[in-house]
């Protein structure tokens, strides 16, 4: 990886982990064959609370928490609308993710293909 590319994706992940609120806390993890993502959702029905869309490189996880309608004393829980984005490796495969939810985390698995060596290009002299 060259310089610039790499100072771009350490800055970016300082300002993501330090500085930009949160509404949905990750996790992510990558290897050789896959990439994954894991999202805290507690409490949230997957069918209705929660929407996971991917265009152009990027996967947004949507999900929304309506207040309940009992009055309470104190609360510390987040009500409203929450987003999150992360970009993709170059090589992900998005017509292939699958997601499951389960124990409020929901697990989202993108396939990635192989990664193309670089290979030599022969030159030609006239």
């Amino acid at each position: 990886m060259t310089l610039i590319p790499r100072l771009w994706a350490e800055m970016n992940e300082w300002f993501e982990q330090d500085l930009m609120p949160r509404g949905i806390r990750l996790e992510d993890r990558i290897t050789d064959t896959e990439y994954t993502v894991r999202a805290e959702l507690p409490g949230l029905d997957p069918d209705k609370d929660i929407q996971l869309t991917v265009a152009h490189g990027m996967l947004t996880i949507r999900a929304e928490r309506k207040e309940q309608t009992q009055t309470t004393y104190r609360t510390e829980f987040r009500y409203g609308v929450f987003e999150r984005s992360v970009r993709l490796p170059a090589n992900a495969d998005e017509s292939k993710i699958k997601a499951n939810y389960r124990n409020g985390i929901l697990e989202i698995t993108v396939p990635l293909t192989p990664v193309e060596t670089a290979r030599r290009i022969a030159i030609t002299s006239k």
